[in-house]
């Protein structure tokens, strides 16, 4: 099952990929030629239409849905984001690791990003994919699933626009389901970020999820949701805040408030450095590890946004609209 909206040559590469039937299509609100796409390549096509708002998860429900009425029998379930390209081999690793572990939700593999090299963006996102091997605290757009797992929580929530997948993982893990990370090539993907901009929509974008979860989930600690949430707050508002704070009052009243504000701004470059050699370690180059370092740290900031978002809009009880970071690329 695939789902897409406005991935224009990607989707074409994923819909070319799969070597499973029957292939379901998913289509949120595309402008681009995404469903004739889909259609020209033998897909079932589903059109969600709106209200309700657009949704990842809301998407994956529904075609679900359509894949069950016609195959209620259907053991396993390959769900895919339409900017991903199925490698060879993939499915029949999967469904070993599944067939041979009955208690097993779901398994996923090595995402690799298309092409790391285009952008320092890019390439982080390639690192980001790179989870080890073994056992899982979660998953993203990208596994095979056992539908009956799927089955006993009900599928996704259909209220999260980002963190939808990490979210289902938490529910299915509080079911006794256990989830694992492969060895085995599993997908190309093109997240195609070339624009700070859009770097930061979608650092954005984590911190709403991080928050929705947190607040769904106020006992995770595999992965922490409250304790990144936290820190979310301390380093993306508290601490920008304190130091324009501190910068005001040594240029208005007394020079010396300059060391109340060097005392917090200097928590910074510390922890960019542990960072750096971190990324080092994970076998980043020099460049890509200082600017992911540096990245990280200033995106405390956009996810301290999306944190806000989220909690302003519970507070007025309205559901946020997706938050997208990539447009339309012509087939």
């Amino acid at each position: 099952m695939i789902i897409g909206r406005n991935e224009g040559e990607r989707l074409v590469s994923c819909l070319r990929s799969q070597s499973v039937s029957p292939v379901v299509y998913v289509d949120s609100g595309s402008s681009d030629e995404s469903v004739a796409n889909a259609r020209n390549a033998g897909a079932t096509i589903v059109q969600l239409s709106t209200p309700p708002n657009f949704s990842a998860a809301r998407a994956r429900n529904a075609g679900m849905r359509v894949i069950l009425e016609a195959h209620p029998d259907l053991e396993f379930l390959q769900m895919t984001d339409g900017d991903c390209e199925l490698r060879k081999g993939w499915i029949e690793s999967a469904v070993a690791a599944l067939q041979a572990n009955p208690n097993l939700a779901l398994v996923f593999g090595r995402r690799r990003e298309r092409h790391p090299d285009r952008s320092v963006y890019n390439a982080l996102c390639d690192d980001e994919w790179d989870l080890p091997i073994g056992e899982a605290a979660g998953c993203g757009g990208d596994a095979l699933f056992r539908v009956a797992a799927l089955k006993s929580v009900d599928g996704y929530n259909e209220t999260m626009i980002a963190g939808e997948d990490s979210e289902l993982s938490m529910r299915l893990r509080k079911k006794g389901w256990h989830l694992e990370r492969i060895d085995a090539e599993m997908t190309l993907h093109d997240v195609d970020i070339i624009h700070f901009s859009q770097f930061w929509t979608r650092i954005r974008r984590s911190g709403h999820a991080y928050a929705e979860m947190a607040h769904l989930h106020p006992d995770a600690r595999w992965p922490d949701w409250p304790r990144a949430c936290r820190s979310i707050i301390v380093w993306g508002a508290i601490m920008p805040l304190a130091l324009a704070v501190f910068v005001v009052l040594a240029i208005l009243h007394h020079p010396l408030w300059w060391v109340a504000a060097a005392i917090v701004l200097l928590p910074w470059p510390v922890k960019i450095g542990q960072l750096f050699f971190r990324q080092l370690k994970r076998g980043l180059s020099p460049k890509v590890a200082a600017a992911g370092a540096v990245l990280l740290m200033l995106g405390k900031i956009a996810q301290f946004h999306g944190l806000a978002t989220f909690h302003y809009g519970r507070w007025r009880n309205r559901a946020s609209p997706i938050i997208e970071y990539k447009g339309p690329r012509p087939a």
